[in-house]
């Protein structure tokens, strides 16, 4: 596995991406975009990317908030940092951020056997669920999306098929809001939603407060499965 920063350009400018590749096999591989959580493309979301490139995938992580401060990368370990994180995902344009999204995918296909899946996480894990929605993403995972519910028109425009990991005790999502997204995507055949109950945001989150290493293998075993059955 080899790991870089490489420019995307986008149609509103250009933006810096962390780029990971497979170290060993012949190729071409399936592309993984990871989409980020409101801590910028830190160490967490490249060590997601070059797990990812391990398991056979070109990964690439944008940098979704260089139009507010490029090459944000904090922790989720101290107050000052939390602060930060909060302020950026105030000031967050999600329409610019799907354009930036569309960009990578548009900057990785190339690099990949012809298709590209999205993964995210926390503010990332509604991103992905808008990548779904609005881009022409092979497959997307959502993990802990933040207000997907609030944004459940959009479903309107989803065309391949879409996993969300739902943690039943998400302080940032609370029951009714689950019960929202469930309800409103039921009958969307192209859509899978699996719901972990006793577990709170961020227990994907390798060293975070709330990781459960249990219910995250058996989440990421899932996000891997189906994306060999979309990706090839």
């Amino acid at each position: 596995m080899t790991g870089q920063t490489i420019t995307i350009s986008g149609p509103d400018g250009q933006f810096s991406g962390y780029l990971a590749k497979p170290a060993t096999g012949a190729g071409p591989f399936p592309g993984i975009v990871v989409i980020q959580e409101i801590f910028g493309v830190n160490k967490v979301m490249r060590d997601i990317a070059d797990d990812y490139a391990r398991q056979g995938y070109v990964a690439l992580c944008p940098d979704l908030f260089w139009r507010i401060e490029p090459g944000i990368d904090i922790t989720d370990k101290t107050d000052e940092e939390w602060a930060k994180a909060f302020e950026l995902f105030g000031k967050f344009d999600h329409a610019g951020g799907i354009t930036d999204i569309k960009a990578t995918i548009d900057t990785l296909r190339p690099m990949t056997n012809g298709k590209v899946g999205a993964v995210g996480y926390c503010l990332g894990g509604l991103m992905a669920y808008l990548t779904a929605c609005h881009t022409d993403c092979d497959a997307s995972v959502g993990y802990y999306g933040v207000a997907i519910n609030t944004r459940l028109a959009d479903a309107k425009g989803i065309k391949k098929p879409l996993m969300l990991h739902i943690a039943g005790k998400d302080e940032f999502v609370n029951p009714e809001a689950q019960e929202e997204i469930v309800k409103g995507l039921h009958d969307n055949a192209l859509v899978t939603i699996h719901r972990y109950p006793e577990m709170d945001h961020a227990f994907a989150r390798v060293g975070g407060a709330h990781y459960d290493k249990t219910q995250a293998d058996e989440a990421n075993a899932r996000t891997l499965a189906f994306f060999k059955r979309h990706l090839g």
